[in-house]
């Protein structure tokens, strides 16, 4: 079994764990009603999905 031969010092651990950290999710705007949404799912608030309403707004 391959063993290090030396200690990984904390820059170099460091540097390597750079690309590992969480990015926040885009946001866009429904256009319907204005209100804060993920791009590609249905609104939250209205319940509508490129123009067409999917989902009813009194299930909401």
């Amino acid at each position: 079994m391959a063993v290090p031969k030396k200690k990984t010092s904390k820059s170099k651990k460091n540097m390597r764990r750079a690309h590992d950290a969480i990015s926040a999710p885009g946001i866009s705007t429904c256009p319907q009603c204005q209100e804060p949404k993920q791009p590609h799912r249905v609104c939250a608030n209205c319940g509508t999905y490129k123009g067409k309403e999917i989902i009813n707004s009194d299930d909401i």
